[in-house]
This record gives structure tokens, C-alpha cells and sequence, in this order.
């Protein structure tokens, strides 16, 4: 049996192999059938009843039993989620694994297609060190997300002084999948490399 830890080195893995098998089309089938639609499904089976109150119960008891560093807030139309400290993707690169491009947007490629079926969009932005920020609310809220600081308030990751990395940010707005994602961030820091990360 792998352990969580172990089990991150090898989604990277297989999120290369199947790229290099069938290209990014094969990862995004993956990613929304082999996990939202399965493996993701007691997710699914809070989140599309209960809306922001199955967040909630979603969320707090994954992200506390993977012992990430996070905080979370909500009201009756946002769920806010900044993460810190990803267990994932900071194990990743604690560990000088990197096999596939972009690790991070395997949350939006089975979060986007959930929330979706449950009638929500996603505002979020990840900066590739382990550390994001996801603003959901119903399709139908055209709400701006949050300035720096407003709704997470000293919580928000965006206030961290390591937040700009060299591989900038990937953004989402009003997304619902991996390939939703917006040209960089005016602001964010270019690729040391001078290449997409």
C-alpha cells in the first residue's frame, strides 16, 4: 500500500505517462473520469446536494488528514480556500520530483469538472511552490473575487512575501477546467528559464 506521500511521486509520474501516451487529451480524461467522476465520488456525493455546507464537510476533513497547511472561510455564497502549504506539491519539490509540466492543475481538472455538475464556478490562482488560493461560488454570482486580504484577510496566501515565484501564476476565472486557465497575471514574476513552466 503507498502511503500519501508516495502516492503524490506517483500521480506525477502517471500524469507524464499518460501525456507521452495520448497527449494532454488522455490527462484531462484522466483527471475528470479517473477522479472526479471515481475516485473523487464521496466528494461528489457532499458537494452536489449540500453546496457550500458539503465543501465544508469536504474539505476540512481531507485537507486536516493530509495535514496541509490551510485555512479556509465561508459564507452563504463563497468557499475560500488558501493553501500555504500543499502536502502534495510541496513534496514534489522537497523532493526534486518533476515529471509532468504542470502538477498543480490536476486540482482544477477534477475540482472544475465537480463543481460544474454542481452548479459552481472557480476563481483560483496556484504559483507551482505549494501554494494557492480558490474562491467558489454559484454560476449564476458574477462577484468578482476577492482583493488581497479581504476575505481570508491575513490568512491570504497572496499577502505571503514568497507568493510571486519565478514560474509566475497560473489563474483561473470563472473556471470549471484545467484548460480555462488565463494568460499570466501582469505583475507576476517571468520564468527564471525564460520557458513555460
Amino acid at each position: 500500500m503507498l502511503g500519501v506521500y508516495d502516492f503524490c511521486g506517483h500521480y506525477d509520474w502517471t500524469f507524464e505517462w499518460l501525456r507521452r501516451t495520448g497527449g494532454e487529451a488522455l490527462v484531462r480524461t484522466y483527471w475528470e473520469q479517473a477522479i472526479a467522476q471515481d475516485s473523487q465520488r464521496h466528494a461528489a456525493a457532499l458537494i452536489v446536494p449540500q453546496g457550500i455546507a458539503g465543501m465544508r464537510a469536504y474539505w476540512d476533513h481531507t485537507l486536516d488528514h493530509e495535514a496541509a497547511g490551510y485555512h479556509c472561510v465561508a459564507t452563504d455564497t463563497v468557499y475560500r480556500i488558501d493553501m500555504f502549504a500543499c502536502p502534495s506539491q510541496g513534496f514534489l519539490v522537497s523532493n526534486g520530483l518533476h515529471h509532468y509540466h504542470d502538477y498543480c492543475d490536476h486540482c482544477m481538472g477534477w475540482v472544475g469538472p465537480l463543481m460544474r455538475t454542481a452548479g459552481f464556478v472557480i476563481d483560483h490562482e496556484h504559483n507551482h511552490a505549494g501554494r494557492c488560493w480558490w474562491e467558489i461560488r454559484p454560476a449564476a454570482d458574477t462577484t468578482p473575487p476577492s482583493q488581497p486580504g479581504g476575505l481570508a484577510g491575513e490568512h491570504d496566501v497572496r499577502l505571503l512575501s514568497d507568493w510571486l515565484q519565478p514560474g509566475g501564476l497560473d489563474i483561473y476565472q470563472r473556471a470549471n477546467g484545467p484548460d480555462d486557465k488565463q494568460p499570466a497575471a501582469a505583475g507576476s514574476v517571468p520564468p527564471a528559464n525564460g520557458e513555460t513552466p
